[in-house]
């Protein structure tokens, strides 16, 4: 799974892209609507990625970031 999460002055969306083992890939865009901070935009990416692979019936998740802050609270650093 890859994400990424951005907010401006007209809201903030999240990318999100689900790769299966078979290569299948599913891409999905979500729109959050007030004002959020960036990385609120990032936890919201998170968050809308990880419900999106329950919804596909994932057994597993390697999540693929760029948010050093999200990685560093994932992988239990910070």
């Amino acid at each position: 799974m890859t994400i990424d999460g951005a907010s401006n002055v007209n809201g903030a969306r999240a990318r999100i892209v689900l790769v299966s083992r078979s290569g299948m890939v599913h891409e999905s865009v979500v729109s959050i609507r007030y004002p959020a901070m960036n990385n609120e935009a990032e936890y919201k990416a998170l968050i809308a990625g990880l419900q999106l692979a329950l919804w596909m019936e994932a057994n597993s998740v390697h999540v693929f970031y760029d948010s050093r802050l999200i990685v560093g609270h994932l992988n239990d650093d910070y």
